[in-house]
């Protein structure tokens, strides 16, 4: 449970964090003006890697210990947000860029005493300090900036990185390392609250300060992960974990060599940029992307222990399938063309299928909602004291917030909303059972009842075309995320609840969403119940607890 706390506490920070620094963005000069060489067509706010570092740093060190690795990291980690930072300002080049990287990791290399000293291949510890050290620099540096440039497309850099948090966190869970799956846990906490932002079509990018922090806590980790916490893993993994950003930059200045370019000039030659040209569009471009880095993530886990040629051999052919046809279809001009023509007889039993499949679920959700959280809050068995006290804090924030923010859609409002949600949730995974049989099959329909029309509503909403709430690249990590759950819980018999938690989590977060979505006025029945929800719940946990 500490690690779902620290993730809803990342996620929960940084997307307080955005909004604010979105308004200061353009005083601070922190804009990302449009270019040749980049999709988007306005100046975007390049603020988001604050709400991805503080995200993520914030818990981490409340929650860990201050050894010596601890003190690195985190010297390393605000290191590489100053020299992000400057660079969003100022475009301080690459060489520049270089040195903050290096003097980033070096303190984490030689003071928290973190190196490779197992290669794939040339069995354990076979590389000696003085070569081990510059080794793993220039490593940590290469995913570093693969990642940076892999910052193409809104969504993508974020998304391959939580991909692949998401494995780190179940290695480190699986091999009861406390320090390592908590970091892993916080930066995908500060992602989802960054990709809430930058989602197609991105209100605001991460700029230097996010990807380049991202990169680094990445190869932190996979280095910690198979160096120190457990060495039994193949070194080999590591390919799987980082190996599409990996690849990705090593084509390009393939490319870049082969054309006689600047090594180091950026270009139009990164995977994402190669999948618009052939007529994908921004989020299929993506998702396509997130797929190939699925199936490298999935690979590490299942192939862990596995030889090292196997590892490879799984790595070169995941490389193929994406890019052998990538090549072809570059060779041929072929191009994807998608029919949008539609006609009127089409156009107006699609509005009418719309409007039936979107009022009544939308109907269904802004009421069950509001009950699902009060009587939730009602029929848990048992509510811990400190559950009461986090929840008198929700209260007093939810009923205070209106007074010092004016928007009638506050993302501090949502966030306390889905706290409240998560709260209800876990009382009942904690504390499963019942004062009457027959509420767990109550329960069961109308939580089927709930899934189906959250599915539904988001499916056929009018409002997709106007990207109040659009089915996106996003919605493709969170169905991960969920058949994730469920296979690590299919595996662990004694954690089955997480799965189902997870699902649940997800779908009643998204109805949420939506019901918030919905209603433009300050006070909502959904805002209400969450009011009432916490209220009850801080006077069962402190009063009668």
């Amino acid at each position: 449970m500490q690690y779902l706390i620290t993730i809803v506490a990342a996620t929960s920070i940084s997307l307080a964090i955005i909004p604010l620094m979105v308004r200061l963005a353009p005083a601070l000069g922190m804009m990302d003006q449009p270019s040749e060489r980049k999709v988007h067509q306005i100046p975007i706010p390049r603020v988001g890697g604050w709400g991805i570092v503080l995200g993520a740093l914030v818990p981490v060190i409340v929650l860990l210990p201050g050894d010596r690795i601890f003190h690195a990291y985190i010297l390393g980690a605000l290191i590489l947000a100053i020299f992000g930072t400057w660079d969003d300002r100022k475009e301080i080049g690459h060489y520049v860029k270089f040195i903050g990287q290096f003097v980033a990791i070096v303190p984490l290399v030689i003071y928290g005493d973190l190196y490779v000293t197992s290669l794939p291949f040339l069995g354990p510890d076979t590389l000696p300090k003085s070569v081990a050290i510059p080794f793993t620099v220039i490593s940590m540096m290469g995913v570093i900036n693969a990642l940076n440039h892999s910052d193409g497309l809104d969504g993508l850099a974020a998304g391959e990185s939580l991909l692949c948090l998401s494995a780190i966190t179940f290695l480190s869970f699986q091999s009861g390392a406390f320090f390592a799956t908590i970091i892993a846990a916080a930066t995908i906490g500060g992602a989802l609250g960054f990709l809430r932002y930058n989602t197609h079509p991105a209100a605001v990018f991460m700029g230097d300060g996010g990807s380049q922090f991202l990169g680094y806590t990445l190869g932190f980790l996979v280095v910690l992960l198979t160096q120190k916490v457990d060495v039994t893993l193949s070194p080999a993994m590591v390919l799987l974990l980082v190996g599409l950003p990996i690849i990705d930059i090593l084509v390009v200045l393939k490319k870049r060599i082969l054309q006689g370019k600047n090594w180091f000039r950026a270009s139009k030659n990164h995977v994402h940029h190669r999948l618009l040209e052939l007529g994908f569009v921004h989020q299929e471009s993506v998702v396509i992307i997130y797929t190939v880095q699925t199936l490298f993530v999935l690979a590490a886990v299942v192939l862990r222990y596995e030889n090292d040629w196997m590892i490879l051999a799984v790595y070169g052919l995941v490389c193929a399938i994406l890019f052998v046809p990538l090549n072809i279809a570059e060779k041929t001009g072929w191009k994807i063309y998608q029919a949008t023509d539609q006609g009127v007889f089409d156009q107006a039993l699609s509005y009418a299928r719309c409007q039936f499949l979107v009022i009544f679920p939308r109907r269904f959700l802004d009421i069950v909602i509001p009950g699902y959280l009060i009587i939730g809050s009602i029929i848990a068995i048992d509510v811990p004291r400190d559950f009461g006290l986090a929840a008198a804090v929700v209260f007093v924030l939810l009923l205070i917030e209106p007074f010092f923010n004016k928007t009638t859609r506050s993302i501090v409002r949502r966030a306390l909303i889905y706290l409240v949600a998560a709260f209800i949730i876990y009382l009942h995974f904690d504390y499963p059972q019942l004062i009457y049989s027959w509420i767990g099959p109550v329960r069961i329909s109308v939580f089927s009842m709930i899934a189906v029309s959250v599915a539904v509503a988001v499916r056929f909403s009018p409002r997709r075309r106007k990207f109040e709430f659009e089915t996106t690249a996003m919605d493709f990590l969170m169905v991960f995320m969920v058949f994730a759950a469920l296979g690590y819980s299919t595996f662990q018999h004694h954690e089955k609840w997480i799965g189902i938690f997870v699902i649940k989590l997800v779908v009643v977060l998204y109805a949420c969403e939506l019901s918030i979505i919905e209603r433009r006025e300050r006070w909502t029945p959904l805002t209400i119940a969450s009011l009432v929800a916490v209220a009850i719940l801080s006077f069962r946990g402190l009063v009668l607890g």
